[in-house]
């Protein structure tokens, strides 16, 4: 059993959710999220509101326990003593949310090493002051509990993976769902930079943090004239024979319209991507000026093996197709949705230079050639 379950001495009031009734942090992007307190102590209670797709009723929360404040008895209610010092994260982009606050250092494990860019993760790796735990089914329980974690950030696809969070409950080691991935906003992916500061009592300097990235965001930020023409984009390769196309309302699809430029498939308002039929998507390519995100290409060669046909492609025939892999590791892994996620001003920086005409000066993307 961590410290964390069982901090608090004698006479120490017990937190439960009932006792957080003031607002602390209310996200101006991001709605996946709200940070409420306590009147009685510095106590914090974050919660997360639809970790995951298909599901908007699902809540996850965390006590972080200041002062002399201890867990509650009830088990179902996750509690951890602020500020945290050993954390594991399973996803990349959980890694990003502590790097922007110059706190990698409290990282000891994450999911997937070889897929994470971060050199300061790599250094400590080296070092032996970080390990791999594994991911999903082959998540090293063994490991993670020798590592002794106030607490791991977990992500969820389409539900709650009960099997890890059932161990995790049975080793005392408390975990969050975090959400950023469900964001559309590309500022509220960014915005999940609050949830890890107030873990490391660090809100007022990731508020600050945050409004410099919204700053210079929506300085790139192109505001055109609804009568404007706006460069077409087209999205995606095929995946085993299925072309999936983004929502419109889509994180991605922000940021192409942030950028100056137009979504080409305007059919799904869902808040999921849909399968398109390969003729339909070989039709909206032909109508595109700009092509981006293509799977795991690294050159046009590579894109028209996947389909002879797409050698004929206007935006293939002009150069105007560009990639978010220009910073990735040796395995694959992709820089774009590591710090990407919170420094979405580049990103957008990227997109608009492409729309513009495009050079080879972008920090996430590469033009094939």
């Amino acid at each position: 059993m961590t410290a964390a379950l069982t901090m608090g001495g004698c006479g120490s009031p017990e937190r439960n959710l009932s006792d957080f009734t003031t607002t602390v942090y209310t996200p101006t992007y991001a709605l996946g999220f709200d940070i409420r307190a306590n009147e009685k102590d510095a106590s914090t209670l974050i919660t997360v509101h639809n970790p995951w797709q298909g599901d908007a009723s699902a809540e996850q929360h965390l006590i972080l326990l200041r002062g002399k404040a201890k867990a509650p008895k009830n088990t179902d209610i996750q509690a951890v003593k602020a500020p945290v010092h050993r954390v594991v994260c399973m996803s990349s982009s959980h890694v990003a949310l502590f790097d922007v606050l110059g706190q990698t250092g409290r990282i000891v494990g994450v999911s997937g090493l070889d897929y994470i860019l971060n050199p300061r993760i790599q250094e400590r790796s080296l070092c032996g002051e970080l390990r791999d735990v594994g991911y999903d089914s082959n998540l090293n329980f063994e490991l993670l509990a020798a590592l002794r974690p106030d607490l791991i950030l977990l992500y969820g696809i389409s539900g709650e993976n009960t099997s890890i969070t059932g161990k995790l409950r049975e080793l005392g080691i408390p975990y969050l769902y975090i959400g950023d991935y469900v964001e559309d906003s590309p500022l509220g992916k960014a915005e999940w930079l609050l949830v890890t500061a107030e873990m490391c009592d660090l809100r007022e300097a990731a508020a600050d943090t945050l409004r410099r990235i919204a700053a210079r965001y929506n300085a790139i930020k192109t505001r055109l004239d609804p009568a404007d023409a706006r460069p077409k984009v087209m999205l995606n390769t095929p995946y085993r024979d299925t072309w999936f196309m983004p929502s419109a309302q889509s994180y991605m699809v922000r940021l192409i319209e942030d950028a100056g430029g137009s979504y080409i498939y305007t059919k799904n308002r869902s808040n999921a991507s849909v399968a398109v039929d390969l003729e339909e998507a070989y039709l909206l390519a032909n109508s595109a000026d700009f092509w981006i995100n293509v799977g795991a290409c690294n050159s046009i060669e590579e894109l028209t093996a996947q389909n002879p046909k797409f050698a004929e492609v206007p935006a293939v025939v002009d150069r105007c197709v560009w990639n978010n892999n220009r910073r990735h590791t040796a395995a694959g892994g992709s820089d774009f949705w590591e710090s990407g996620i919170v420094r979405p001003d580049v990103v957008l920086r990227d997109l608009k230079t492409i729309l513009c005409g495009g050079s080879d000066s972008t920090y996430y993307y590469k033009r094939l050639e």
